[in-house]
């Protein structure tokens, strides 16, 4: 309501004020007013306008002047610009001639350059190639019994072997406190008295103690027994036939040699080492030439002494299938001046060697390794992994491969983290008593800290890839990254040992034989002769008097002839 009546107010004073508008241009008033202001405005403008066209005037004369000066400024300024760029047209022509003459110039010397770069990229390769070659010669020169799987027979020069034992500053022999280890005295043969000195039975000044002092002076003495057979012949009077009592078994001959002088011979040819010639003049000697055996006889033991033992080598074949462990490796050994093979399987007690015309898989054939279901401790010979149940690789030659690694490779870290892990791993197990059971914690552990090195061993070997010509460290790390659970079976399984020592000394008791009569004239005799050695090392295992037991082989009265 209010708002209404503000709208129609103020429409009635707009009103008004239109009106008296209205009214004032009706009577001529507001006309003349505004006629008046036009003409003073207009005469105003028309000053303003004549004083503008006098200022057009001055500054278009100003503005010709300016033209004329500035068209001399320009021509000047012009004249003084095609001097300019004269000028720099004669030095732009003198650069280009200098740039065409620096560009050639440059285009020889990166030729030359360029040639440089390639000479001296053949020189490096080239430098690179015999540093290969160098460090490859040096670790086969260095190579030798401690950082590969060369014998250390074949470095006559070898160095002294350091003993590691920690010196205590006492003297060589027996300490003070500790109980004396005389030699064994025997039951005497022949008792020899010794009268006292007649100084020593004046009562006055002697008394007898009543004890006998004795020293014994122990020799030996080697005499023939010689056992002969007689018996009465008589003759049929009918047939005309010849006839006697039967002698023992096996006496058929005039002479025959027993058992103890066939093991004799046979010991010391196959087991000491003694050559043929030399056991027929050492028995000869020993008997003051009244034993004198053919060398064919004595070639002819390792035959008959594998006749004998067939049974024996039956059940040793059988007990080793039956081991939990079994030791195994193979062997070069000439025959005929071919190389064979000669393959081991062995566990603490038994012992088998088997002649091989080849290693690998027909070499396995036929041995207690090809049906064999337990644990198989052999070196890095990848026939083995089809055989057998689980599989320990021998550390003791990884270690040298090691050792070889850190001499050849001294800037990696790797190698020697594993040589320390390995020995420390080899130590600990070496520590447990015989009947301790598996530590599977600490066998983890050991287990982790292999494979925290082997990630090492990766690392470095990616920022710095090997060499062509020394790879062997290289190999090592992936042949113990690829067969990590044969190289640490020892530590889940106490029955497993950590080295493949056992074979390696059983073949060196071959390889010396090997040495000793420098070729085998027949696979054959060969074949004869590892039969025996597995019987014979197989007994001394089981802490059996060898001689005797030999010798009752050959005389037929042992229990293992069957």
């Amino acid at each position: 309501m209010n708002n209404n009546f503000e709208f129609i107010t103020n429409l009635q004073y707009e009103n008004k004020k239109l009106r008296a508008q209205v009214k004032s241009f009706r009577n001529g008033e507001k006309y003349a007013e505004m006629s008046e202001r036009i003409r003073l405005v207009t005469k105003e403008k028309s000053m303003i306008i004549n004083q503008l066209k006098k200022e057009l005037s001055a500054a278009n004369s100003a503005l010709v002047t300016m033209r004329e000066k500035w068209s001399q400024v320009s021509e000047d300024i012009e004249s003084e610009h095609k001097k300019a760029l004269a000028e720099k047209d004669r030095i732009i022509k003198k650069l280009e001639n200098r740039a065409l003459t620096a560009e050639r110039s440059s285009a020889e010397v990166k030729d030359r350059l360029r040639e440089k770069s390639r000479q001296l990229y053949e020189a490096l390769a080239a430098l690179e190639e015999e540093r290969g070659k160098n460090q490859k010669l040096k670790a086969q020169l260095s190579r030798d019994y401690e950082n590969s799987s060369v014998p250390s027979s074949m470095k006559p020069n070898r160095k002294k072997i350091a003993n590691s034992r920690e010196k205590t500053g006492r003297k060589p022999g027996g300490q003070p406190g500790h109980k004396g280890h005389p030699r064994k005295k025997h039951i005497p043969t022949n008792q020899i008295f010794i009268p006292a000195p007649e100084e020593f039975l004046d009562i006055l000044k002697y008394k007898p103690t009543g004890k006998m002092i004795s020293k014994q002076v122990i020799n030996l003495k080697i005499n023939l027994v010689v056992d002969e057979y007689i018996t009465p012949e008589y003759r049929n009077i009918s047939f005309r036939q010849r006839v006697h009592a039967a002698f023992p078994d096996g006496v058929v001959n005039e002479v025959h040699y027993g058992g103890g002088v066939k093991a004799f011979a046979y010991l010391l040819n196959n087991h000491c080492m003694v050559s043929v010639d030399k056991v027929r003049d050492f028995l000869s000697e020993i008997t003051n030439g009244e034993l004198k055996i053919s060398k064919g006889m004595i070639n002819g033991l390792s035959k008959e002494f594998s006749g004998k033992t067939e049974a024996e080598q039956k059940r040793i074949f059988s007990d080793l299938l039956r081991g939990p462990v079994m030791n195994t490796d193979f062997s070069v050994v000439k025959v005929n001046g071919v190389n064979t093979h000669v393959a081991v399987c062995a566990n603490p007690k038994n012992v088998m060697y088997f002649a091989r015309n080849h290693k690998g898989h027909d070499g396995v054939k036929a041995t207690p390794v090809e049906n064999y279901q337990g644990n198989l401790v052999h070196d890095h010979d990848l026939t083995f992994y089809t055989y057998g149940n689980g599989h320990q690789e021998c550390l003791a030659h990884v270690l040298r491969y090691l050792k070889s690694s850190m001499e050849n490779e001294p800037a990696l870290k790797w190698n020697i983290k594993m040589w320390d892990l390995i020995r420390e791993m080899i130590h600990h197990r070496n520590s447990l008593p015989e009947d301790a059971t598996v530590d599977f914690g600490e066998a983890e552990k050991y287990k982790s800290r292999y494979m925290e090195i082997l990630n090492i061993a990766k690392y470095e070997y990616e920022y710095e890839p090997p060499g062509k010509y020394f790879r062997d460290g290289y190999n090592l790390y992936r042949r113990l990254e690829k067969y990590t659970d044969s190289h640490l079976l020892f530590l889940y399984d106490t029955n497993v040992p950590a080295t493949n020592n056992l074979s390696e000394r059983l073949l060196r008791v071959l390889k010396r034989k090997s040495k000793q009569v420098m070729t085998f004239r027949s696979f054959e005799s060969f074949e004869y002769l590892c039969n025996c050695m597995g019987v014979i090392a197989s007994l001394r295992n089981q802490k059996e008097n060898l001689y005797k037991s030999v010798a009752s082989i050959f005389d037929g009265t042992s229990a293992m002839t069957g």
